[in-house]
């Protein structure tokens, strides 16, 4: 157990998949690594519209997501909108992580099992790290395309590149914490977030999704504008009637 703890800890830090990946975006493949939309945590996806637009499930990514790294719980103020999710979406929920029910790093499970306990949503056993592989485990268990679904994650070189590759809408959420992070994890998240502002202001355009006008999923703004403080759009974030300046720390806009 203490050796396939050794290696999700340097897997985490070091991801081989994600850095071969990484040459071909940032060569060809830069679309991939733009989200169809970005919010600051997951309390800003309206799910309700998600639904209404007929999405027929959600997949999160799990570290800096809903947990904060490393931690198999559900972190706290997240507890609300993940009851309304699945209150909406049924068991037509699940996580995707490239740590709990990864098996090179979970073989025998046993992080996917307490993950499911704490929080009450699936884990998805898969065997290649994310932004490698294809949506087969996911679809068999939603029984629907990946076009049906919904992915979530935090970061863009791996969860997004993941997700548009497979056809997914992809949402880009920001983290929940940097306190627990290694410090090579937030270098590279930096560099991450710096080349999809450059690309995205450049001109350089999302992977085509078929659903149109997918703003209205982002609640609580005034502004149609793809949002975050990673400023892909803009440099001013609008929150209901409240205006905050860009923040370029990933920390929470939210009090």
């Amino acid at each position: 157990m203490w050796w396939a703890d050794l290696k999700a800890a340097l897997g985490q830090r070091i991801n081989l998949e994600g850095i071969a990946c990484a040459v071909g975006i940032v060569s060809k493949e830069q679309h991939l690594a733009i989200p169809h939309v970005s919010v600051p945590d997951i309390r800003y996806i309206d799910w309700a519209e998600l639904k209404k637009r007929g999405f027929k499930g959600v997949v999160f990514d799990k570290d800096n997501t809903i947990t904060v790294p490393y931690s198999l719980s559900l972190w706290p103020p997240l507890g609300s909108s993940i009851d309304q999710c699945r209150s909406l979406f049924g068991d037509n929920v699940a996580v995707f992580s490239n740590s709990a029910g990864l098996s090179e790093y979970d073989p025998d499970g046993e992080k996917a099992r307490a993950l499911e306990d704490s929080i009450g949503i699936k884990v998805i056993r898969h065997r290649t790290k994310k932004p490698a592989g294809s949506a087969e485990e996911i679809e068999e268990l939603f029984g629907c395309e990946s076009s049906s679904l919904v992915m979530v994650g935090d970061r863009p070189f791996t969860d997004i590149v993941y997700g548009n590759r497979n056809g997914f809408f992809t949402i880009l959420s920001g983290s929940l914490s940097l306190a627990e992070e290694p410090l090579i994890v937030r270098q590279v998240r930096l560099l991450e977030v710096a080349l999809v502002k450059r690309w995205s202001e450049s001109g350089v355009k999302m992977t085509t999704q078929s659903c149109s006008g997918f703003y209205g999923v982002c609640k609580r703004y005034t502004t149609l504008i793809v949002i975050y403080e990673y400023g892909f759009q803009n440099d001013i974030v609008f929150v209901g009637n409240r205006i905050f300046e860009k923040i370029r720390t990933n920390s929470s806009i939210l009090d």
